[in-house]
């Protein structure tokens, strides 16, 4: 048998109650305009880190409870005892310095918002961008963010191709919803 080469071809294997198949099929690479969304993927990108993306699967309705529902303006304002409250929730990640960056990473949101009106408008500001440019610019303005987490992050909201190969039934229906890296700009060659 041949072993899958995307996450496409591995999801179309398993059982339509896998916590992937619902990811792959109405999340990943999907356009998402919510800066709250937004923020809450970037975080989920975060604590995949050292980790498999089924822990994190498995524990995203966690997640959400645990960071209000990744409420940016709830979240930046947490303190020691909301930090201290996380660090004793089985249910999500107890990683202090994940943690304490998705606190931070409120907090530059809102300054982002601020400053260009919404998360996504900062990222449209961005784009397009090449994923090495993306990851410099990531970690210049954000906490724990490298090349793998901002990678996916990226691609999971449509910023950077690749979430789907042209041959996944999804594909067809990802190009419908027109994420960022379909829409040509004069920056990269479009009119």
């Amino acid at each position: 048998m041949e072993k899958p080469r995307s996450y496409c071809e591995v999801v179309e294997r398993m059982e339509k109650d896998n916590v992937h198949v619902h990811y792959h099929d109405k999340e990943y690479g999907f356009p998402i305009h919510d800066d709250n969304q937004l923020f809450a993927r970037l975080i989920l990108e975060i604590n995949q880190a050292g980790l498999s993306w089924t822990t994190i699967l498995n524990k995203k309705d966690n997640f959400f409870k645990a960071f209000d529902n990744f409420d940016i303006d709830k979240v930046a304002r947490y303190g020691q005892k909301q930090k201290d409250r996380l660090l004793q929730d089985a249910g999500i990640i107890r990683n202090r310095l994940k943690i304490d960056a998705t606190i931070e990473n409120a907090r530059i949101i809102r300054g982002l918002q601020k400053e260009y009106g919404s998360f996504e408008k900062w990222l449209d500001k961005h784009h397009p961008l090449t994923k090495e440019e993306w990851v410099k610019l990531f970690k210049k303005t954000f906490r724990f963010t490298g090349g793998e987490i901002v990678g996916e992050f990226l691609m999971s909201i449509g910023y950077l191709p690749g979430a789907h190969i042209e041959t996944c039934p999804i594909y067809k229906k990802l190009e419908k919803q027109k994420p960022a890296w379909t829409k040509k700009t004069k920056a990269a060659g479009g009119k």
